[in-house]
């Protein structure tokens, strides 16, 4: 006898249906915040941004979460409003945000009354000056301090979206596959780089002349998909609610008083510095990787079919086998020929994907491998961590493969100048190994919270952690743009920078973390604080 339906969150068909319109979402969003990066190049030749716009335009993105505290606010407005309208409300504040970038990157802000006064104006900003941390300077294109406007508002609304799509799974999972849900909306999230790593340049590149401001319509267009998918998940969401008769189930709000209980713990602080360090090593190298394997590598061009529109479509569907290939073969347990003829199929796409790079000649295309391999181990990672622990020795091989990539690329590419095939296969490998990297250190980072703090100030202790995290995601674009800047004083050409030291700088930081999992693998010794245990006991 089959069970009776009683709610959508008893269909699989449905919870499914509202787990992919947030995960589409979040496809959406991570494909905006990335927009630009595939093009810095271009930036600089049409637009005027030197390395520190850019780099200041991009770390625009989380000062508004780190300096005005919005990451707190949105938690609290979660609390108190519920997933839905925050879910709506979020996608809102994304589009507002993208359209001002849009604006201010479109060809028709040259010249304008608007790009006249924010020439002459928001050079000095009062007390932020004074600190040091003020998203504007003198002499910035205008152009761009009006994107980084536009950026900061957007990334409120991503922060909001991300902590409410969590809060929207658990909602409609509890009980359920919820780490299924999780690790399947994390993977395709990670894709969205990828997609934008592609499509970025192919916009801005269409037609016979190149035209930027086409890039981040692109990505307008699917902030407005992002917002309709959360419209529906409204509707879904409410008529769930109406079955069940229950309010919407609400976490602890952050509270004040929580933070001394956080802050007095030994682990807390050993997580939260290490999760800063290993990001700000992450997230800010994606957004110059593009421009860096420019500078480095010798790019053949393809003509003919390679130089064409249909090739990009062609690659992105074989990145798409690689990857839906790779990840679903993790959940196929009973038949092993299924599952590895998945793996092996995974394989060849990838080799096939990476021919299909290196004939085209073009970084993006390199580059947009990253998120690959992550998207294959990710779930491989986590049920070992589940089943087996040793979640901070996961964290030292993850910061030691960190300082391997970034000095890598800063000492052993620049070798192969003048060899395309000898660079290409260096950089194809050295960016798969950074993406398994990015896949151990979640993987270990997150589930290791919760052992480290009470269960009642949990909710609180991630929140001042993605605090901690965004402060380390504002700065060190900006830095890079810096010391890109000071390092390459008289080249004026966005193809010839030498990366060596910005590199260096962020070698630095894996190093850094290092020591801290070296140092917290000792505390957990001492403590026992279990995070080399497994979080599912037998």
């Amino acid at each position: 006898m089959t069970e009776k339906i009683q709610t959508l969150r008893d269909n699989a068909a449905m919870r499914w249906t509202a787990l992919l319109l947030l995960a589409l979402a979040m496809f959406c969003a991570y494909i905006f915040m990335d927009i630009l990066s595939p093009i810095k190049d271009l930036m600089q030749t049409h637009r005027g941004w030197d390395s520190s716009a850019f780099g200041t335009m991009q770390g625009s993105e989380t000062f508004l979460n780190v300096f005005v505290f919005f990451l707190i606010f949105a938690g609290i407005i979660l609390d108190k409003m519920g997933v839905r309208f925050t879910a709506v409300l979020s996608g809102a504040v994304m589009l507002v945000g993208g359209l001002i970038k849009y604006y201010a990157i479109h060809e028709n802000f040259g010249g304008s009354g608007a790009e006249l006064w924010f020439n002459d104006n928001l050079n000095y900003i009062p007390l932020f000056e004074e600190l040091g941390v003020s998203p504007f300077y003198r002499g910035m294109p205008a152009s761009a301090k009006v994107a980084g406007i536009g950026f900061m508002i957007f990334g409120c609304g991503a922060e909001m979206a991300g902590i409410t799509v969590s809060r929207g799974i658990v909602k409609w999972f509890k009980g359920r596959e919820t780490a299924l849900a999780m690790g399947s909306e994390m993977a395709l999230a990670r894709l969205g780089v990828a997609t934008c790593m592609i499509f970025s340049p192919y916009f801005a590149k269409l037609g016979e002349t190149i035209n930027v401001s086409r890039s981040v319509a692109f990505g307008v267009v699917l902030l407005c998909i992002a917002l309709i998918m959360f419209v529906v998940y409204f509707f879904m969401d409410k008529k769930l609610d109406a079955q069940t008769g229950e309010a919407e189930e609400k976490d602890d709000p952050f509270k004040i008083s929580d933070i001394g209980k956080i802050l007095s713990s030994l682990g807390f602080w050993l997580v939260a510095l290490l999760c800063v360090l290993y990001y700000s090593a992450i997230f800010p190298f994606q957004k110059y990787a593009v421009n860096m394997l420019q500078c480095n590598l010798t790019l053949n061009p393809g003509t003919g079919f390679w130089a064409s529109n249909s090739v990009t479509i062609v690659q992105y569907v074989v990145m798409l086998l690689v990857a839906i290939c790779s990840f679903a073969s993790n959940f196929i347990k009973t038949n092993k020929a299924m599952k590895y003829g998945l793996m092996g199929l995974a394989v060849v796409a990838l080799v096939v994907y990476c021919y299909m790079g290196y004939m085209r000649g073009t970084a993006e295309t390199i580059f947009a491998v990253f998120p690959l391999l992550a998207v294959a181990i990710t779930p491989i990672l986590g049920n070992y961590v589940d089943h087996k622990g040793k979640a901070a020795s996961m964290l030292m091989i993850g910061s030691i493969l960190l300082v391997i990539c970034h000095l890598t690329f800063a000492f052993i590419l620049p070798v192969f100048k003048g060899n395309a095939a000898g660079g290409t296969i260096v950089a194809y490998v050295t960016i798969l190994v950074l993406g398994a990297s990015f896949s151990l250190v979640p993987a270990a980072l997150w589930p290791s919270v919760p052992k480290l703090v009470d269960e009642k100030i949990i909710g609180s202790a991630y929140a001042l952690i993605f605090w901690i995290q965004n402060i380390g995601l504002w700065l060190f674009p900006l830095l890079i743009g810096k010391v890109l800047d000071r390092t390459n004083e008289g080249v004026t050409d966005p193809l010839a920078l030498d990366y060596k030291w910005a590199l260096i700088m962020l070698a630095c930081l894996g190093i850094a973390a290092l020591l801290i999992g070296l140092y917290l693998k000792v505390v957990d010794k001492k403590k026992h604080l279990g995070l080399e245990e497994p979080n599912i006991k037998a």
